[in-house]
């Protein structure tokens, strides 16, 4: 067992991760255990630190902490987003010719062996585990060096286009009311959105996608016309949370029939009683969360 020599203040500088923060994530998910000094302070190991960064990345890249927590349990490795100790032999096989034909550029090949994980799987395990964890790891590679631009870019193009297009196959029921979900000011990271996009979905709500985020003007000019009953946004990056959070008032001061709802990472910084003053909007990172927000 490593040795802990790091408190939590420590970890805190290191990392960019508010102490409250940190608490939270291993009070919920109980994906780290560090070690208690005498006086019973938290102390953090290189791996606990190692695997810290690692969560915090993938929820730079669009992860809810939820997500990249599943994906950090089923790969067992920070290096590695798919390995053998979680996963039965034929998801690994089916996953690793995934990767060897997107780093071929082999399209049609990689399209066949997406639609054999969709038949094999649930639509969510799918996305979140097989595909989600392949996104994860080509990202891994590409800031490592280890694969171009071009290669990171042709496979998330192809990987999200499935997610994208298995979405808008999904009934939905007309009797629910409308939703539009988008990007909060200044993303870009979809996958967090589009897995939202099809919980609300398969949930039966008549949902329109916008991906990336747009001019608020140009929200303001699709509000105008869908008039839908949600807005929901997903903001990863804590550099986006003023102007998200800013969005929010302008949306509700605008459009009051509106409920507004925002998910992703970058609500982890929040500090407990900001969080508690935005539950009205604050989504949560779970499915179950959202069940919850959506009820009330």
């Amino acid at each position: 067992m490593q040795e802990g020599k790091y408190n939590i203040k420590a970890v805190s500088k290191l990392l960019n991760i508010q102490p409250g923060t940190l608490r939270a994530w291993e009070r919920r998910y109980k994906f780290i255990e560090p070690v208690r000094n005498e006086s019973g302070h938290r102390l953090y190991t290189e791996k606990h630190l190692q695997s810290l960064k690692w969560l915090i990345n993938k929820t730079d890249q669009g992860f809810t902490i939820s997500q990249a927590v599943s994906l950090l349990e089923s790969s067992g490795s920070e290096e590695r987003g798919l390995t053998e100790n979680r996963k039965d032999e034929q998801t690994i096989k089916l996953s690793d010719d995934l990767v060897e034909a997107l780093l071929n550029f082999n399209e049609n090949k990689a399209q066949m062996l997406i639609s054999q994980a969709f038949s094999m799987y649930t639509i969510e395990h799918t996305i979140v585990n097989v595909l989600g964890s392949i996104l994860v790891l080509l990202g891994d590679k590409w800031e490592n060096g280890e694969i171009t631009s071009a290669h990171e870019h042709f496979a998330s193009n192809i990987l999200k286009a499935r997610i994208s297009s298995i979405m808008h196959t999904i009934p939905t029921n007309g009797f629910l009311p409308k939703a539009l979900t988008v990007c909060a000011p200044g993303e870009k990271h979809e996958f967090g959105l589009l897995i939202f996009t099809i919980f609300l979905k398969r949930k039966g709500y008549e949902t329109i996608y916008l991906g990336e985020s747009i001019a608020d003007n140009d929200l303001f000019a699709v509000l105008d016309i869908i008039k839908p009953r949600y807005l929901f946004m997903s903001c990863s990056l804590q550099q986006n949370l003023e102007a998200t959070l800013q969005l929010v008032e302008a949306l509700k001061s605008r459009f009051p029939d509106v409920k507004v709802g925002v998910g992703g990472a970058a609500l982890s910084f929040l500090s407990e009683e900001k969080r508690e003053a935005l539950c009205d909007v604050a989504m949560g990172e779970t499915q179950a969360d959202w069940e919850k927000w959506l009820k009330v």
